[in-house]
């Protein structure tokens, strides 16, 4: 079966033939705020990191890159509060960056009742969407501040454990998707290789929403290459963002409810390609007081500070000019212009009515997998916006990862 063909079959129809205008121009309007509209960034400008984490667990040790990716550099037992009857226990493990460099990130698992007993286990990555360390799940998991952790207590009463990593990394780079899934893929291994989970021959699931989803779907189109070694059989991905350049457009262009995430997504992004991406010099007095304002901040207060904005708000200039570096930035982080395909089976759910993530795009990414021989479950359930898709989407997931745990074949909808 060809590509086109593929498609054909998934959509019913050939791929809208004004595309590659519509992906050019999405990828501009995020480049544009993030290179500065093309020009080179001045030798003096420097990205906004978040405040310092102050718990030494977390810091890497300076001869961090002596580890090999995946490995436990240290571990400790922590009170699983809101998790009755569970275990848990934060690893701190080596992974390397969009540089290439090594760093250390943290992932959090969960036990339930009994123990590891090499049983199933799922890698679960919330939306984080937030650029403040204190905002990651290794804290907000136990705090209160993570929106999604009740759900979690649903994958331990089916016996599985849990592993959540701190997906956005050490500087909380919001929007850099690739190393979401490169931590996502350690922090697999570091459960596998920390001899008292007893998770070493388990089979491994991973699941994910809207921001948790762009990590989970680059893991997944990473694994082949990255970390072929990895048992995972199956991926439940919904609410799926795949071109951050077109949800830049769209969110930039007017005024925007959820402007602020936007705005957000690129000060992640300079931190993880500080050489490449500068933003700093194209800031007019609006901008960089938004950006002081939300450098350390989590998602609510995020969304509160940039609440009907627009690029022409904070940004002098035009949105619609790009240089090539930015482009390739871009690329790099959405899953419709990266390369990889999944080999894992793939359950994949969008609502119907999400005005924020279009899953017709999201559908021809899919079919691209489809073509490639991958198994996918596309799903749009009605009458559910972006929000409330995840609930309505999650006990399906859930199920469909068992049924991959037990070895029943993966349906499809290609």
């Amino acid at each position: 079966m060809t590509a086109k063909s593929g498609r054909q079959q998934l959509f019913g129809r050939s791929i809208r033939g004004e595309w590659v205008s519509i992906r050019r121009l999405a990828i501009a309007a995020l480049a544009a705020v993030l290179a500065g509209l093309g020009y080179a960034p001045p030798a003096l400008a420097q990205p906004i990191y978040p405040i310092p984490e102050p718990d030494g667990f977390y810091w890497a040790p300076p001869d961090v890159g002596n580890f090999q990716p995946g490995d436990v550099i240290r571990s400790r037992p922590v009170n699983a509060v809101g998790f009755p009857g569970a275990t848990a226990w934060q690893l701190l493990y080596r992974s390397t960056d969009s540089a290439g460099g090594p760093i250390a990130a943290v992932t959090t698992l969960l036990l339930p009742v009994g123990g590891g007993l090499n049983r199933p286990l799922v890698s679960y990555q919330p939306f984080i969407n937030s650029l403040g360390l204190q905002c990651a799940p290794s804290h907000s998991l136990f705090d209160g501040g993570m929106q999604e952790a009740p759900v979690l207590n649903l994958l331990l009463a089916r016996g599985w454990a849990v592993t959540v990593p701190d997906h956005l990394g050490p500087t909380s780079a919001y929007g850099a998707a690739r190393l979401g899934g490169r931590l996502t893929l350690d922090g697999i291994r570091a459960v596998k290789r920390f001899a008292p989970a007893d998770l070493m021959a388990g089979p491994v699931g991973m699941t994910g929403y809207s921001g948790g989803a762009m990590a989970t779907g680059f893991a997944a189109a990473m694994a082949p290459e990255y970390a072929p070694e990895l048992p995972i059989v199956g991926v439940a991905q919904g609410g799926v963002p795949v071109n951050l350049g077109k949800l830049a457009r769209e969110a930039g262009a007017r005024p925007n409810p959820l402007f602020g995430l936007g705005f957000a997504a690129t000060i992640g992004l300079e931190r993880e390609y500080p050489a490449q991406l500068s933003m700093e010099r194209f800031l007019n007095p609006e901008g960089w007081a938004l950006r002081n304002q939300v450098a350390n901040a989590c998602t609510s207060e995020i969304i509160a500070a940039g609440a009907n904005k627009d690029f022409d708000d904070v940004f002098n200039g035009s949105m619609f000019d790009a240089g090539d570096t930015t482009i390739r930035v871009m690329d790099e982080n959405s899953l419709e212009t990266y390369p990889g395909v999944p080999r894992a089976a793939i359950y994949e759910w969008h609502g119907a009515n999400d005005q924020q993530v279009d899953p017709w795009l999201a559908r021809e990414v899919v079919g691209r997998y489809c073509a490639a021989g991958t198994p996918v479950l596309f799903d749009l359930i009605p009458g559910t916006d972006h929000t409330s898709a995840l609930f309505a989407g999650a006990p399906l997931a859930f199920a469909y990862l068992s049924d991959r745990f037990a070895g029943l074949p993966a349906p499809s909808n290609c």
